[in-house]
């Protein structure tokens, strides 16, 4: 068997069943890098809107690293997200909960015989948090914690992975942010999340759980920011097929991703962009991914 056919063989597991880039089978379900300023400090009381507009191009690499010939992926997503910071506290805590409402569209180009390349639009899956509690520790720290809940409502095939944008599974997953931001203007934030995925009862596909992180070092000064952001993801369970291990090493996945990050407020609106780049990349996409947010109050 040649190279090119080995990798792509190794590939298929998580492929074959969901391959979008905000919600897959194999390695994973958030938008890693969505999140970076003050992701640690949640906002007074009140409602707020956040939208997220980004775009990401990769291609497949194996357990090795290697390039898949032929496998690619690009996508374009808007994610709406909704906050609602009530006036109740929790342990000390405000109390608050958001909705988010992704919409991708996604092209999928595979050497793979009989699919070929194609493109989906649609809805992705809704992620939903009925109990986020921040605190506020002056005059420098912010914590926020909370579980979000990943719904499969996205668009999915169990046989064409190119007309698939939905997981199709429910995903658990408890969130651990902080910021540091001192009086001279120095930030340091980041997000920690635990991905607890369900079986994908069209598949028999168990992917395996992960932890990743969004990170964040930057410094503020009047309405303007700047810094280094990324995020990191490693696979800690492996993927099984009917309860079997899939092999050779469990399709797990990793990621580091590093990139410039830049934000401006004005008027009560704040607005962020983002670059990161993908390294040590095994069992997922590699690529670069871009973000647009604007956050705001209403």
């Amino acid at each position: 068997m040649n190279t090119a056919k080995r990798l792509l063989l190794l590939a298929l597991p998580a492929l074959l069943a969901s391959p979008s880039i905000l919600a897959k089978e194999g390695p994973d379900q958030y938008p890693n890098g969505s999140e970076n300023f003050m992701v640690g400090a949640l906002p007074p009381a009140g409602n707020y809107f956040i939208n997220y507009l980004g775009h990401y191009q990769g291609d497949y690499r194996a357990n090795d690293s290697q390039k898949v010939p032929g496998l690619k992926v690009s996508a374009t997503f808007d994610a709406l997200r909704f906050i609602h910071v009530t006036q109740q506290k929790i342990l000390g805590g405000d109390w608050a909960v958001h909705a988010i409402v992704p919409l991708v569209d996604q092209r999928l180009h595979t050497p793979i015989p009989g699919i070929g390349n194609g493109s989906a639009f649609g809805l992705g899956d809704i992620v939903i948090d009925p109990l986020i509690i921040g605190w506020h520790f002056p005059p420098d720290w912010h914590l926020t914690v909370g579980i979000d809940i990943y719904l499969p409502t996205g668009k999915y095939s169990k046989t064409n992975p190119t007309d698939s944008i939905g997981a199709n599974y429910y995903s658990f997953e408890p969130i651990f942010a902080f910021t540091y931001l001192n009086q001279g203007g120095f930030e340091a934030s980041a997000k920690l999340m635990y991905n607890l995925k369900t079986r994908n009862l069209d598949t028999h596909y168990q992917s395996g759980n992960d932890f990743h992180m969004d990170y964040l070092l930057a410094q503020h000064f009047g309405p303007w920011a700047v810094g280094l952001a990324g995020y990191y993801l490693t696979q800690t369970s492996d993927d099984e097929r009917n309860g079997r291990t899939v092999h050779p090493d469990g399709n797990r996945s990793k990621v580091f991703a590093y990139g410039p990050a830049v934000k401006y407020d004005y008027k009560g609106m704040s607005f962020v962009a983002s670059w990161n780049h993908e390294t040590r990349v095994e069992n997922r996409f590699q690529g670069n991914k871009f973000f647009f947010k604007f956050v705001t109050a209403f």
